[in-house]
C-alpha cells in the first residue's frame, strides 16, 4: 500500500526565461540540460497533478531591483548578475514559460537578493500558513538553488522530496553529481510519477 505524502506542496525553483531560454540564459548549459530533459513540460504536468488534488503550488522567482540595491559581488553568480543586469524586475528575464505560468490558486515568492528561496522572502510563512509539512522540489538548479533550498527546508523542520526528472543542473554531469552526493543526503529522490502516486486525494 502506498503511503501518501504528509501535507505536501510543490515548490518550483527559478523556472524563468532568463534562466531557461537558451537565447537569453545566464547559464547556457543549464538551459540546454533543462530543455533536453523536457523540464518545463514535465513540471507543468506535476503542478497540475497537485492542483487536481487541491494541493498548493509555489513558484520561487528571482526579481532583482532595477537599482540593484542589496546585490553584492561576493559570489560568481552575484558578479554575473550585476555585470549583465540579468533577472531584473520588469524585464522578460523574470517571466515564466507559458506552460508554467502561475495559476490563480498558486503562490508566488519573489527574491531580490541572495541565492536561495528562503532568504529574504516570506516563503516559510506562506508554507506554514498552508499547513505544509513536505516540500516537493522541482526546477533549477541542482548545482546551487535546489541544494540550498533543501538544506534550509530541513533546518526548518520540513520533509523534502526531489522530483528528479523535473530538475536540471549546469550540465548532465553536474546534475548527477549534486543529486547523488548532496541532494540525496537531504531529500528523498523520486520521479514525478512516483510523487504523483503518493499525493493525498483531494478532500
Amino acid at each position: 500500500m502506498t503511503v501518501p505524502l504528509t501535507s505536501p506542496a510543490l515548490v518550483i525553483s527559478e523556472c524563468q526565461l532568463g534562466i531557461l531560454d537558451p537565447g537569453r540564459s545566464v547559464s547556457p548549459g543549464l538551459a540546454e540540460h533543462a530543455a533536453t530533459r523536457g523540464l518545463v513540460r514535465r513540471t507543468a504536468e506535476l503542478a497540475q497533478a497537485f492542483r487536481d488534488c487541491r494541493l498548493p503550488v509555489f513558484h520561487c522567482l528571482i526579481e532583482h531591483r532595477p537599482d540593484q540595491a542589496g546585490m553584492l559581488p561576493n559570489s560568481y553568480l552575484g558578479k554575473l548578475a550585476l555585470r549583465g543586469r540579468s533577472m531584473t524586475a520588469g524585464t522578460d528575464d523574470v517571466l515564466t514559460p507559458a506552460e508554467l505560468s502561475p495559476h490563480r490558486s498558486d503562490f508566488v515568492s519573489r527574491r531580490a537578493v541572495g541565492l536561495t528561496a528562503f532568504y529574504g522572502t516570506d516563503l516559510d510563512a506562506m508554507l506554514r500558513l498552508q499547513g505544509v509539512r513536505t516540500l516537493v522540489l522541482a526546477g533549477v538548479s541542482t548545482n546551487v538553488a535546489l541544494p540550498g533550498l533543501a538544506l534550509e527546508a530541513v533546518n526548518r523542520g520540513y520533509d523534502v522530496v526531489l522530483a528528479e526528472d523535473c530538475a536540471a543542473g549546469s550540465s548532465p554531469e553536474a546534475h548527477q553529481f549534486f543529486v547523488e552526493n548532496q541532494l540525496a543526503v537531504l531529500a528523498r529522490v523520486r520521479t514525478a510519477q512516483e510523487v504523483i502516486a503518493r499525493l493525498p486525494a483531494a478532500p
